[in-house]
C-alpha cells in the first residue's frame, strides 16, 4: 500500500512540474511585491544562516545592500548594523523568491514578477548585474553600488514600461527554445538572453523614456550574456513551488546553498530543510586566482537543476565546458547519469543531440540514496573574501547527507503514521 501512496504522490508532483506555465508578468519593487518583505528584512540564498555564520561573499553582499539602501555609509557602519539585531535575515526561498550566488534582496531592489499561470503562484528575483565584481559575488565598491542604482532608476523602469506595452511573456516556451539553441539556462544563457532581447526590443523602443535611456538599457542587455539567468531562476522557482506540499511525495522541490551549507526541501516533508556542508567547486579559475581563493558552493541558482535544467541539461549545451571545465563528452555524460535519479523526462525542455529526449526532471531522494549518485550542478565561483567578486566557474556535487537525512525523515514519518514498522 505504501508504495502505491508514494507513486501516486510522485505522479501528482511531477505532473504539476510538467504542467506548470511560468510566465513573466512584470517588474516591481521588492518591498511592494515580495510576501512579508520590509525595510529591515534582507533575503539571502540557501537555507537559514545567521550574520555571524555567513561566508565572506554573503557578508560582502549584505554590506553592499545596506550601503545601497542608504542604511550605512561604508563597510564598517554596514557591518555594525548587520550585527546589531535591527536587520533580520531570512532565506529568499521562504518568501517565494530566489537569488543567484549570495542571493541578497533588499527592500528597494527591483525584482521580476513570475507567475505560474497553471496554479496561480508567483516567484520573484532581482535583475542580473552581469559578471565579475557584482553584488551577488560579494563586491560592494562604488562601481557596484552605482550600477545597482542605475538598474533601479533607469533599467528597471524602462523594462517595466516595456512589459506593460508588450504584455506577459511565456517563459516556458522561451526556455525550451534556449535549450534547443545551446543553453542549459544556468551558466550558459546566451541564447535565452538573445531571445529575450528579440522579444522585448520593439516594446523598449516604444517606451516614453529618452533615446539615451533606451539605448543604455539595450546595450546593458546585449553586453550581459547572463541576464537571462535571473529569469530562468524564478521560472523554475514558481514551477517547483507548485509541486510542494504533496504528502508522501519524495520529490526534491528546493536545492540551495548559502556558502556554508547546502540544503534541500522535499515535497512530502513540508518546509523542513535538510543540510550538509557546502563543497568546494571543481572548475576553471580566472587569471590570478586558484582553488585557494574559492568560497564553498553558494546560491539559489541550482533551482534550475532541481527543475531539469542547468547541469541536468548540459548535453544540450556542450559549449558550457569552456566556462566550467571538462569536455563536451563530459557534458553529455552528466545529463545521461541524471536520468538515474529523476522521476521523469521533461515534456517541454528537449535535447536535440539526444533525439529530442526530455531533460531528466524531478530529483527523487530515494533514487539518489539508492544509486549513490548526487545531483550534478554547474555554478560560478565566488572569492572567499568579501568585496572581490567572481573568480571562476565549475562543477559541484551536493553532500549526500542532505538526501540521506531527508530519506530517513521520510521513513520516520511513515513509521509514525503506522504505515510501516520501524
Amino acid at each position: 500500500m505504501i508504495e502505491e501512496l508514494i507513486e501516486n504522490a510522485n505522479r501528482e508532483a511531477i505532473e504539476r512540474v510538467q504542467n506548470s506555465q511560468p510566465t513573466l508578468v512584470g517588474i516591481g519593487i521588492a518591498c511592494d511585491v515580495i510576501p512579508d518583505m520590509d525595510e529591515n528584512l534582507i533575503l539571502h540564498a540557501g537555507p537559514p544562516v545567521r550574520w555571524e555564520d555567513m561566508c565572506g561573499p554573503m557578508k560582502g553582499a549584505v554590506i553592499g545592500a545596506l550601503i545601497y539602501e542608504g542604511r550605512a555609509r561604508d563597510e564598517d557602519e554596514a557591518a555594525v548594523l548587520a550585527s546589531s539585531g535591527e536587520i533580520r535575515f531570512e532565506p529568499a526561498h521562504h518568501h517565494a523568491s530566489v537569488g543567484p550566488m549570495a542571493g541578497i534582496i533588499s527592500s528597494s531592489m527591483p525584482v521580476w514578477i513570475m507567475e505560474n499561470k497553471s496554479y496561480g503562484n508567483r516567484a520573484y528575483c532581482t535583475l542580473n548585474e552581469g559578471l565579475g565584481k557584482v553584488l551577488r559575488y560579494g563586491a560592494y565598491s562604488s562601481e557596484v553600488i552605482g550600477r545597482l542604482k542605475w538598474m533601479e532608476k533607469i533599467l528597471a523602469p524602462v523594462l517595466k514600461e516595456a512589459m506593460e506595452i508588450h504584455g506577459p511573456v511565456d517563459m516556458k516556451t522561451m526556455i525550451a527554445q534556449a535549450v534547443q539553441m545551446g543553453d542549459e539556462c544556468h551558466n550558459r544563457n546566451k541564447a535565452g538572453t538573445s531571445l529575450f532581447i528579440r522579444e522585448m526590443a520593439t516594446s523598449i523602443l516604444k517606451t516614453s523614456f529618452s533615446n539615451e535611456d533606451k539605448i543604455s538599457a539595450l546595450e546593458f542587455l546585449n553586453e550581459n550574456d547572463h541576464f537571462f539567468l535571473n529569469l530562468s531562476m524564478p521560472a523554475c522557482k514558481c514551477t517547483m513551488d507548485a509541486a510542494a506540499g504533496i504528502k508522501y511525495s519524495t520529490l526534491v522541490v528546493t536545492q540551495a546553498r548559502n556558502g556554508v551549507e547546502f540544503g534541500i526541501r522535499v515535497s512530502g516533508l513540508g518546509d523542513r530543510w535538510f543540510t550538509g556542508p557546502a563543497a568546494i567547486i571543481d572548475g576553471l579559475y580566472f587569471p590570478g586566482f586558484s582553488i585557494d581563493d574559492a568560497n564553498p558552493d553558494i546560491g539559489d541558482s541550482c533551482i534550475t537543476e532541481t527543475t531539469g535544467l542547468g547541469g541536468f541539461a548540459m548535453a544540450a549545451a556542450p559549449a558550457i565546458v569552456q566556462f566550467v571545465g571538462g569536455t563536451p563528452k563530459d557534458a553529455i555524460n552528466f545529463t545521461q547519469t541524471m536520468y538515474e535519479i529523476t522521476l521523469a523526462e521533461s515534456s517541454t525542455y528537449r535535447i536535440p543531440f539526444l533525439d529530442f529526449k526530455g531533460t531528466p526532471t524531478g530529483i527523487d531522494i530515494r533514487k539518489v540514496v539508492e544509486t549513490g549518485i548526487p545531483p550534478v550542478i554547474n555554478t560560478g565561483i565566488a572569492h572567499k573574501k568579501p568585496g572581490i567578486g567572481q573568480v571562476g566557474a565549475g562543477i559541484v556535487r551536493p553532500p549526500m547527507k542532505c538526501y540521506e537525512d531527508a530519506l530517513e525523515a521520510f521513513v520516520n514519518s511513515l513509521v509514525e503514521e503506522g504505515l510501516i514498522e520501524k
